[in-house]
């Protein structure tokens, strides 16, 4: 099924510590590329997150978040009394050797490292929830990607069809536009009213019709573009091949603009390189 690289979950769940919220947002890259956002204190995490990333994901910039927000009881601070009689007792030793006016502040006092301490909070039980839990966002990122994966799927084969059709016309046009090739010429010939040798004459009508005949391209067209509709089906990341292809699909289109020998020729031609461009531009977000 085909998958694109843009994409967005979000995941949250309350535990007894507790609430854990996962963020993961996916745009297009040309590899695997992965950045993460946690607290310090599930930093260890992030080892974990890379290898089920790498399990589910094989192109795109994926930037995760995650936020804990402790239960209200589990945020109340305490005062560790110990240490702020230890700590007042050295200031006044030291105040009594460099005199008055030089003694802590309250304020001081609680900057000081470990004066005050938050409840303990399991975070090894937390850990395992936020495991699980992002597991289902990703879950969450990959149905997305597969949702619009699926209208990419459907706008790439609208626009080949597209594409078919338009190859079609230019090559029922080519028999009436060799004609009016041969006409013009002819009617040059009769302005210049001069009597031409007419077996060369018609040899190098022929020469005129071989160089604009686009019969060539608008096979190679067309088993390009059935091939890209072939490429749509498969179960695997199909995006790098599809980039070949609209590469593919553009150099006929070139070539057949260059050999465009009648202005409906030239606009068919046009008309081809927008539908192939806007199936490019859709295919960059396909992983």
């Amino acid at each position: 099924m085909i998958q694109s690289m843009t994409a967005f979950a979000r995941t949250t769940q309350e535990s007894n510590d507790g609430a854990i919220t996962w963020e993961i947002r996916s745009v297009n890259s040309r590899y695997l590329e992965l950045h993460f956002r946690l607290p310090e204190e599930f930093r260890e995490l992030e080892s974990a997150l890379r290898d089920i990333l790498k399990t589910h994901l094989n192109r795109g910039k994926v930037e995760v978040s995650m936020r804990f927000k402790p239960m209200e009881s589990r945020q109340n601070l305490t005062v560790n009394t110990d240490l702020v009689e230890g700590l007042s007792a050295a200031a006044d030793q030291v105040h009594a050797v460099i005199g008055p006016g030089n003694a802590l502040s309250a304020l001081e006092i609680m900057k000081w490292p470990g004066v005050l301490e938050a409840a303990s909070i399991d975070t090894k039980n937390i850990s395992a929830i936020a495991l699980e839990l992002f597991t289902n966002c990703v879950q969450q990122l990959i149905s997305a990607r597969q949702r619009e994966g699926k209208a990419l799927h459907q706008l790439i084969q609208t626009r080949c069809f597209d594409a078919q059709r338009l190859a079609d016309k230019a090559d029922s046009i080519m028999p009436e536009a060799i004609a009016a090739q041969r006409e013009h010429l002819l009617a040059k010939i009769q302005d210049l009213q001069i009597s031409p040798d007419l077996e060369r004459l018609e040899q190098e009508i022929v020469l005129l019709a071989q160089k604009a005949d686009i019969a060539e391209e608008t096979d190679r067209l067309r088993t390009h573009i059935n091939e890209v509709l072939d490429i749509l089906q498969r179960q695997e990341p199909v995006g790098r091949r599809l980039d070949f292809m609209m590469q593919e699909l553009n150099r006929e289109a070139n070539t057949l603009s260059s050999k465009a020998i009648k202005t409906e020729l030239t606009r068919i031609a046009v008309d081809l390189k927008v539908l192939i461009e806007q199936m490019r531009e859709q295919v960059q977000n396909i992983e």
